[in-house]
């Protein structure tokens, strides 16, 4: 059969997609690593190479593909099926849909870790704490062990989770750890690993496990032959994305599954690599070929560009260039312009505001739609000046990087009802649900959870117990609804509904605005519906929840257009016609925190590089040459002077056409009272003589 349907790849992506497949008797090919650039079509490849699999026998239930998110999992798997309805036709639908094994690394651990809970000794019901369930539980423990009450402060329970984290995720010791990336808790170093070990032993006692666990638990299994050889043995190829985000724990798992490589394919771009503060690592991509023996695992590099224009490659080529080590690759693309990316200087936030929204609004009128248009910066606090001149201006934007589905408060009550339900054991959710009767305080709470803790069946325990002194009704109501959910009397979805006509009454009662609320949480119910049952929704609702609650996200989204806001690492993936980067200047890009060593100003400059491929057509860095610090003085305002990004120097600037705003001229003499100065108070006095 004519493969006619990789017709349309250029010959790198063909090949990539072709690699070890179709091999006599049905062999298996090698470890293949695809570098691919950025907008270098590497989901079209990706995708492409599952379906060839697929459609040359390849059994798609023994096929795990990872990605970095549900949703990109989701799209993954929709090429695959278009892809095989193209060349299968109707027998296309049940090998398609046979690919199962699509998801993140964390949801597919979490998988895996119930099909083996009874061989390493985990409850097959175990709860799975979000960050903030994390941290809570980080400080009951801190709280328990009394460090929350030390003469010097202690780290707070954010802080110390974080630790915690690197730690697992960097197989690090907590010393190097702590003198990488938190010098100022070294003095603490003791205490912290009696916390850990404390925090440990609360989520086994409680059967839950936090983020870090999946991962943790899923590598130490495979760290035994037997399991490794079992878990392996599932999955004839295994395809990971983004694999310059993945840290060490990460990578050890897949030697561990795949450990001669065969089957192994991992696509990513180590100029895209930006993740160190969650412990990734891109020496992971770097050293991938050298990791098998006898013969290195073959490597295609995707360096056709198909979404910016020449003169933005040219410049992000530019900047990468002088990166200190990479694969070697240039992006190229057939997009010919005459437009080179601008360089503008302003001379401070102010300036940089007002010329960033003239120039959005000039783009709209010309045909550009704001959604098409983004403004990306380092930190999120970079924004600040362009909000309020866009709120001043009533333009409307979103902003990405705000306040999680799964953060806001009823949210978070609603799905403690079912996560005590599911695990009666989970401390977190136990303490929240009880916390929402009146008249049971945290002592109240607490000991009721250790009381039937220690009962073989915690649910029949809590039944038994005289109710709480002013809780009235809401025990018996409480008890009930629990053993219905614990029983699943009532089936899935309808558990949930259960659970929120239950929860409303308490909703009236905590919040004022809780008409609001109420329709988040028939939200929660309708995507609730999109899950088998209650522990699926648990678990993958934990593991990639939705971006933002309906009263926070609703307003900007009432215009039919709105501008985009972004962090650089939130664009990442992303891609608009018109970018525009705020604060190219040394102490933003790179930030003056991140200078330390070579390792973190070479992610700065790969952070630079990701933010400028995100432009399709026009690109333009601004460069403001004052910053004010606060506060006023009898000289003026208190200000720093900035300079140009060092990842842009003088050999660069041939790629870029420099502005200095405003211009000269109408535009320069309409701003020109700002520079006025006079003295009123002198005029005043002189009136008097």
């Amino acid at each position: 059969m004519a493969a006619t349907y990789l017709d349309k790849l250029n010959d790198r992506q063909k090949e990539a997609v072709e690699h070890g497949v179709g091999l006599p008797g049905g062999a298996i090919g090698g470890p293949l690593l695809i570098i691919a650039g950025a907008g270098s079509g590497k989901t079209n490849t990706l995708a492409h190479r599952v379906a060839h699999l697929i459609v040359n026998g390849a059994d798609p239930r023994r096929i795990l593909l990872m990605t970095f998110s549900r949703r990109a999992a989701a799209e993954m798997t929709r090429r695959v099926q278009r892809i095989c309805r193209q060349v299968l036709g109707d027998r296309a639908a049940p090998l398609a849909d046979g690919l199962t094994w699509a998801g993140t690394f964390h949801g597919i651990g979490a998988r895996l870790l119930r099909v083996y809970a009874v061989q390493i000794g985990l409850d097959v019901d175990f709860s799975i704490h979000d960050r903030e369930d994390s941290a809570d539980l980080m400080n009951l423990v801190r709280h328990d062990l009394g460090l929350s009450k030390t003469e010097n402060r202690f780290p707070t329970k954010n802080t110390c989770l974080a630790i915690y984290s690197r730690v697992v995720n960097s197989q690090g010791s907590l010393l190097e750890v702590l003198k990488s990336s938190y010098p100022w808790v070294l003095t603490w170093e003791p205490e912290l690993k009696t916390l850990f070990a404390a925090y440990v032993e609360a989520k086994q006692a409680q059967s839950v496990l936090d983020y870090d666990d999946l991962l943790l638990y899923w590598a130490q299994m495979v760290s035994h032959p037997d399991l490794a050889e079992d878990v392996g043995s599932r999955f004839d190829h295994v395809l990971v994305d983004e694999y310059q985000d993945t840290n060490r724990l990460q990578a050890s798992i897949l030697f561990s599954l795949k450990p001669g490589g065969r089957g192994l394919t991992v696509v990513g771009d180590d100029a895209q690599s930006i993740y160190s503060f969650r412990a990734a690592t891109i020496r992971n991509i770097l050293d991938f070929p050298r990791e098998f023996s006898p013969k290195a695992a073959d490597v295609v590099t995707l360096d056709r560009n198909y979404r910016s224009t020449e003169t933005i490659l040219a410049a992000a080529n530019g900047v990468i260039d002088l990166a200190r080590e990479r694969f070697t690759k240039n992006l190229w693309t057939d997009r010919t312009s005459q437009q080179r990316p601008l360089l503008v200087t302003v001379r401070d936030e102010a300036d940089q505001a007002a010329y960033v929204v003239e120039q959005v609004l000039a783009n709209r009128e010309v045909g550009v739609p704001l959604k098409s248009q983004a403004v990306l910066f380092r930190s999120s606090s970079h924004s600040g000046s362009l909000e309020v001149e866009l709120t001043r201006r009533n333009i409307p934007f979103v902003k990405f990087g705000g306040l999680k589905f799964l953060d806001s408060a009823h949210v978070k009550d609603l799905l403690a009802v079912l996560r005590f339900a599911q695990n009666p054991r989970d401390r977190v959710a136990g303490f929240r649900l009880l916390h929402m009767l009146p008249g049971v305080g945290p002592q109240t709470a607490g000991k009721i959870l250790e009381t039937i803790a220690a009962d073989a069946e915690p649910l029949a325990s809590l039944a038994e117990i005289p109710p709480p002194p002013k809780s009235g009704e809401n025990w018996p109501a409480l008890v009930k609804l629990l053993a219905t959910l614990r029983q699943s009397a009532v089936g899935w979805p309808s558990e949930i509904a259960l659970a929120r006509d239950w929860y409303e009454p308490h909703l009236e009662r905590i919040h004022e605005d809780a008409d609001t609320r109420k329709a988040d949480l028939l939200q929660l119910e309708h995507i609730a519906g999109g899950y088998p049952n209650r522990e699926r929704f648990l678990t993958e609702l934990t593991l990639d929840p939705p971006d933002a609650t309906s009263d926070q996200a609703g307003v900007p989204l009432l215009d039919e257009d709105y501008l985009i806001l972004s962090t650089i690492h939130s664009a990442k993936g992303q891609e608009w016609r018109s970018v525009f980067m705020l604060n190219c200047v040394d102490g933003c890009i790179p930030s003056d925190l991140a200078t330390g060593t070579t390792a973190e100003i070479e992610e700065e400059r790969r952070l630079l590089y990701v933010g400028m491929t995100r432009a399709r057509d026009c690109l333009t860095l601004v460069t403001p040459q004052r910053f004010f610090t606060g506060g006023q003085n009898s000289q003026g305002d208190r200000h720093v002077y900035a300079s140009r990004t060092r990842f842009i120097p003088a050999t660069l600037l041939q790629f870029f056409e420099t502005v200095t705003w405003p211009l000269v001229g109408a535009a320069a003499g309409e701003r020109s009272a700002r520079n006025v100065r006079i003295d009123v108070g002198a005029q005043m006095r002189s009136m008097w003589k």
